[in-house]
């Protein structure tokens, strides 16, 4: 008499993944930083500094790349461009006021600390005649195009 061979059944599931840095924080607020739903905002409890990250356009404008970046309450002397051949690095610090003696101060949303933006140019730029100006929290540098980026131009005509 011939013995059957008995498998088991073996239960295979999805693999767990890693959770992402996103989740982590998701959880860390929600679980640890807000452990009291009653004490909402979080802040009242943990207060956090907001990250400076200032809006920045790119764009071209005539023989012109331009770079303008929104950068309120930051002054002109906290500002710090750098230029290499194919990106542009912005840099800043909004400084924090010096101590507010008031009374009966209900809400606190201003932020403050440093900032850093690099981004890659769309083209070749001549660097010892870039201009820029900063008026009214906006920070404008024009970059104007090497002769050779301006020829690698070509207009298509669509049919």
């Amino acid at each position: 008499m011939a013995t059957k061979e008995v498998k088991e059944i073996v239960k295979r599931g999805i693999p767990k993944t890693v959770p992402s840095w996103g989740d982590m924080e998701e959880w860390v607020d929600h679980y640890l930083m807000r452990p009291f739903p009653f004490l909402k905002p979080s802040r009242l409890i943990f207060p956090q500094q907001e990250e400076l990250v200032p809006s920045v356009d790119i764009f071209e404008d005539g023989g012109d790349v331009v770079v303008k970046a929104e950068l309120p309450g930051i002054k002109k002397e906290d500002i710090d461009i750098t230029l290499t051949d194919n990106t542009i690095m912005i840099a800043g610090e909004k400084k924090k006021e010096e101590e507010i003696k008031k009374k009966n101060y209900y809400k606190w949303e201003s932020s403050y600390g440093s900032f850093s933006r690099t981004f890659s140019l769309p083209a070749e730029v001549q660097l010892d005649k870039v201009k820029s100006k900063f008026k009214d929290g906006v920070l404008e540098i024009r970059l104007p195009k090497t002769e050779e980026a301006k020829k690698k131009e070509i207009k298509v005509k669509v049919e």
